[in-house]
């Protein structure tokens, strides 16, 4: 929840400036709040960047006041959501069932939905890691198109707390979902306290295709440089 469409403009302005040698593979997406995707989406069309936003709900429309739904952000040029962020089910109540139909609802639209999964640090230090984020997988992806599908493993211990992923248990963890997929070709980020002096060592990684970046992105030119990872 940060940057009015006035700060989401500059911050715009910044960062395509440091996009000129970005490999043009590299797909760079910006998820937005929905407040900013209006801006954006003037300033993005049909270029390097594209657009993703932070929910959808499962319905079309309805009574569900203060949500979104895909058809609205697909009027606006939205290609990405994410849906299942540690925040959301740790602050607004999201499940397992509620993250399946808002992924089932994101591909009805044509949208590619980022899935996040990842375990507390009081379930890792249970040892529940390996177990939890099956479970995950398993519920989640329910009847769910493995083809147009990202993942981003989000330890939520390593997120803005100090502690620190290493990039060999990312990568390990990142094995570990992969082997689960029906599909064993969806990208698979990686996201917990990713920074530019972080992103070459957790990028060399070989099942680790991504960032799911955070506070990081906040700050234009090291987020290019992020983007930027050699």
């Amino acid at each position: 929840m940060y940057k009015t469409q006035a700060d989401a403009l500059e911050f715009l302005q910044v960062f395509l400036g440091h996009l000129s040698e970005t490999p043009e593979d590299r797909e760079v997406v910006l998820c937005v709040p929905f407040t900013d995707l209006s801006a954006l989406s003037k300033k993005l069309h049909d270029g390097q960047v594209m657009m993703g936003a932070q929910n959808i709900h499962w319905e079309k429309e309805g009574a569900y006041t203060g949500e979104i739904s895909g058809l609205m952000l697909k009027e606006l040029g939205v290609r990405y959501v994410i849906v299942g962020h540690s925040e959301r089910r740790q602050y607004f109540g999201e499940t397992d069932e509620t993250v399946n139909l808002r992924l089932k609802a994101a591909q009805n639209y044509g949208l590619t939905p980022i899935l996040c999964v990842g375990e507390s640090k009081q379930q890792r230090d249970a040892g529940e890691t390996e177990a939890l984020i099956a479970s995950q997988i398993e519920q989640d992806l329910s009847g769910v198109d493995q083809t147009n599908l990202v993942i981003a493993y989000e330890p939520i211990w390593a997120i803005g707390t100090g502690d620190t992923c290493e990039s060999t248990e990312a990568n390990r963890v990142i094995g570990l979902i992969r082997s689960q997929l029906s599909n064993p070709n969806v990208p698979i980020q990686y996201g917990g306290s990713v920074k530019p002096g972080n992103v070459d060592e957790i990028m060399a990684q070989p099942e680790i295709n991504g960032a799911l970046v955070g506070g990081a992105s906040l700050d234009p030119k090291g987020f290019a440089r992020i983007v930027n990872y050699q």
